[in-house]
């Protein structure tokens, strides 16, 4: 009788510990005056301790960033973005990138204009807050600001927003990053057909224009200082146009990257020899008109003319810089990329003029100029599958998968190898009688770059451009092409995955996204029913999918004995309109995502709201054990497993 009392007790603390819903953030807000047509609406988050909220500026492939948003009724309007104060940014792990998340409490501030008809203004957040072991559902909350004309102006803020020093530190590193990419870019720029040829003859001019060397070294110098002033204003002009917000946007923005990837094909095309991007003649015509002035006004318009001139081969790189820059979300980023490229340009004009004889140690042109070229090309042409990608991640397509992704890598750096090793010749090549020791250095080395990424089509990480391929669990299988194919006494081959179902990478389990389908396949195999309430923003998920499911114990169970249904509680597509219907939890809310359905499943039936939750259940949907979370050892979890689907059997 003691024993079972004690096991009583013990079921009913397990089941209790699965039927309260946590809530660990409370959100207030209130409004703060500053002039009589400008308020602040201040959120505040008090966050229970031992969990973390995100930031809303997450890098891609990152967790649910909080989100704000404010419903325009007609009688207000923002002012700018919805600012955040100080938060940790640490490197995770599992996402591979650094987070940046709030502890305790977070500070959200946005300005408003208003009029004499703002009263009250309603919004909402959307957020999301995790722990060392669990995450909760994406979750909004409902947000109300009360506007009270009358009221004094606040002088001094009462909540001040100050910048993460983290993030400062980060930005710099990123800004340092496109300058030196920039910076080398424009030396790159250098070597083109386009530009290298016009060094000696400018510098010659210069030389043998001035009356001393003194007075050619003075306008050689101003020379440079223009082509800076030139590319600067182009960046400045970006940024101007764009602004900070829209920029910010870029690195997600589906149209802007699909935008991007066409015009780095273009230029990519340009390059390899298809055609030529010139500016019209009469541009360069009426520009060499104003350099025949003279003086410093002459000086500035020659430089203006050599970046007319030039433009076939500096466009396209100046282009992908410009793109690049902008799409770090910096509006500083176009300026520091045009300063460096313009610095590359124009201090070989300005050393060359001070030291002529430097002159006679230059390279004669000839047809490795065009060499160079065609590698920028085929470097702009690897460049824009990236943008593609982005779109690509963005709408969840899967049409460009890493190995996909690797795979046109590898062929574009394998067709760059065979062209430096003179096995490729292109439109505007000179005939190759010999192969340079330049040439065949380089050659080896995109080689050896080009079999490095050949183990990424089986699942290899690729650390050297993981910045650059979809990340690892956004692909067909992480064990790559030809081993898709189930192990023996699997669920499935590829030709026999019924309705609804697919292969979950990285594990080629059978998993359906489903739950109707996912039951009546279960009831069709006799196999019990195991529910994974995951997201795909769930760090625990991942940790748990990547360092448990992988265990061939567990990954036995996992395709042999059940059947999965992976159901994504922060999924954002649309519900079909027949299954759009009124939330229980939310009355008046109407739940309209894939996600909401089954968050709501989650919190009603197993009173719940965190993730990873494992269920195993029978064909009436009963519990064979009780649901387990975030489980790391091994044992713990395939004990739970065995005992789950015993119970099933007998």
């Amino acid at each position: 009788m003691k024993n079972k009392l004690l096991l009583l007790v013990t079921l009913f603390l397990t089941l209790n510990s699965f039927s309260q819903i946590v809530d660990p953030v409370d959100w207030t807000t209130s409004v703060e005056k500053i002039s009589e047509t400008q308020y602040k609406l201040i959120t505040k988050a008090a966050i229970d301790k031992g969990w973390h909220l995100y930031s809303q500026k997450v890098p891609d492939g990152g967790p649910i960033p909080t989100q704000f948003n404010y419903k325009d009724d007609g009688t207000f309007s923002l002012e700018g973005k919805t600012q955040e104060e100080t938060g940790e940014t640490e490197y995770d792990t599992v996402f591979e990138m650094k987070i940046k998340y709030f502890n305790d409490s977070a500070t959200f501030e946005q300005i408003v204009n208003v009029t004499d008809k703002t009263t009250t203004i309603f919004g909402t957040v959307y957020f999301m807050v995790c722990n060392d072991t669990q995450c909760l559902n994406p979750t909004e909350i409902d947000l109300e600001f009360v506007i009270k004309k009358g009221t004094p102006v606040v002088t001094k803020e009462a909540t001040p927003t100050v910048t993460n020093e983290n993030q400062n530190t980060s930005e710099k590193k990123g800004l340092l990053g496109i300058f030196l990419i920039a910076f080398f870019s424009g030396f790159a720029a250098l070597l083109t057909p386009c530009v290298f040829p016009m060094i000696p003859m400018t510098v010659s001019f210069f030389t043998k224009q001035s009356k001393s060397r003194a007075a050619g070294i003075r306008n050689a110098i101003i020379y440079g200082i223009s082509i800076v002033v030139i590319y600067v204003l182009l960046g400045t002009l970006v940024s101007f146009i764009f602004g900070a917000d829209a920029l910010n946007a870029l690195s997600t923005n589906v149209w802007f990257n699909l935008i991007f990837f066409a015009l780095l094909i273009l230029f990519a095309v340009s390059f390899l020899g298809a055609f030529e991007l010139t500016l019209p003649s009469s541009w360069g015509t009426k520009v060499d008109a104003q350099a025949d002035k003279g003086g410093m006004v002459g000086i500035f318009f020659m430089a203006l003319a050599l970046a007319i001139v030039s433009f076939s081969c500096t466009g396209p790189i100046v282009g992908t810089l410009l793109v690049e820059a902008a799409s770090g979300g910096s509006q500083l980023g176009p300026i520091i990329g045009m300063l460096g490229f313009s610095l590359a340009i124009a201090l070989p004009f300005a050393l060359f003029a001070a030291f002529p004889g430097w002159l006679n140690s230059l390279p004669k042109s000839g047809g490795w100029l065009n060499t160079v070229k065609v590698v920028l090309g085929f470097l702009e042409l690897a460049l824009a599958f990236k943008f593609l990608s982005n779109a690509d991640l963005v709408l969840q397509l899967h049409l460009l998968e890493r190995e996909v992704f690797i795979a046109i890598w590898i062929a574009i750096f394998g067709a760059l190898a065979f062209y430096l090793f003179g096995k490729i010749q292109l439109p505007h090549d000179s005939p190759l009688t010999h192969i340079s020791v330049g040439r065949l250095s380089l050659g080896l080395i995109v080689l050896s770059f080009t079999i490095y990424m050949i183990p990424g089509l089986w699942g290899a990480p690729l650390n050297l451009i993981s910045a650059f391929p979809p990340p690892q669990h956004y692909s067909e299988s992480p064990y790559g092409v030809g081993f898709t194919k189930l192990g023996s006494g699997g669920a499935a081959a590829h030709s026999d995955i019924p309705e609804g179902a697919h292969l979950m990478a990285p594990h080629d389990i059978l998993a359906f996204n489903d739950y109707d389908k996912g039951l009546a396949y279960a009831k069709k195999v006799g196999k019990p029913v195991m529910l994974d309430f995951t997201g795909h923003a769930c760090v625990n998920c991942r940790k748990m999918e990547q360092n448990v499911w992988v265990k061939p114990k567990v990954l036995n169970v996992l395709k042999n004995d059940v059947v999965l249904i992976s159901l994504y509680v922060d999924d954002k597509r649309p519900l079909p309109v027949n299954e759009v219907v009124d939330s229980k939890l939310k009355p008046g809310k109407k739940l309209k995502y894939i996600g909401e359905k089954w968050s709501e499943l989650q919190t009603i039936k197993y009173k719940a709201n965190t993730q990873p939750l494992y269920v195993l259940m029978d064909h009436e949907e009963n519990n064979l054990i009780a649901p387990v979370a975030y489980t790391p050892d091994v044992d713990e979890y395939y004990n739970w497993l065995a005992k789950g689907v015993g119970n099933f059997k007998k």
